[in-house]
Parts: structure tokens; C-alpha cells; sequence
């Protein structure tokens, strides 16, 4: 069973976790299954960036992403070549190592 590693975030997840995934499950199910509440304004419907993550190991493990994941990712706050959107990036069988951004463009949790 594969084990996602949650590097630390200030506000989401203070220590980081450890925690093991399903494969298919994607990264914002298990992030939310385990208590760290990553944003997802669209509902995981693929139309924002609030769940975008960064995969800092296992990126070439994951399905590559459509052009629809990547129309939405250009408009992230600090795009990287290992990004990918939580709701979209499934999971397979081997181990990744996922940041969470410090900011997301949702004006509304931003408190703008």
C-alpha cells in the first residue's frame, strides 16, 4: 500500500503526516480522509486551483494530467513543473512526497 508524506504546512498540517493510500484514491481524497483541510472550492470538478499541490517524489509515478488539469493549473499561485491539481492527480502504487503550496488564489480564503 503506498504512503503519501504531507510535508509541513503552517496552517494545514503544522508536523507534517505520514499516512497510506489507496491506489486510485487522489491526493486531496486522502489529504481530507486524514484531517488536513486542503481547499477544493470546485467541489473536485477540475475548475479551480484551490487543491493545487506540489509533488516534490513519486511525480512520474502519477497519470500524466489532461489539458483541461493543465489550463487550470497555468492559473496557480506558484506553478512548478511537479504541480498538479489535488482532485485530479490519482494515486498508483508508489510513494509520494506532496507540498502544499503557501497560498492558492481563493480570494475568499485569502481573507482579501
Amino acid at each position: 500500500m503506498p504512503q503519501i508524506i504531507f510535508l509541513p504546512h503552517a496552517d494545514l498540517c503544522p508536523d507534517g503526516l505520514v499516512v497510506e493510500a489507496q491506489a486510485g484514491e487522489t491526493v486531496l481524497d486522502v489529504a481530507l480522509a486524514n484531517g488536513i483541510e486542503l481547499e477544493h472550492a470546485c467541489e473536485k470538478s477540475c475548475a479551480c486551483t484551490t487543491c493545487h499541490v506540489v509533488v516534490r517524489e513519486g511525480f512520474d509515478s502519477l497519470p500524466e494530467s489532461d489539458e483541461l488539469e493543465d489550463d487550470m493549473l497555468d492559473k496557480a499561485w506558484g506553478l512548478e513543473p511537479e504541480s498538479r491539481l489535488g482532485c485530479q492527480a490519482a494515486i498508483t502504487d508508489e510513494d509520494l512526497v506532496v507540498e502544499i503550496p503557501k497560498y492558492t488564489i481563493n480570494i475568499v480564503s485569502e481573507n482579501h
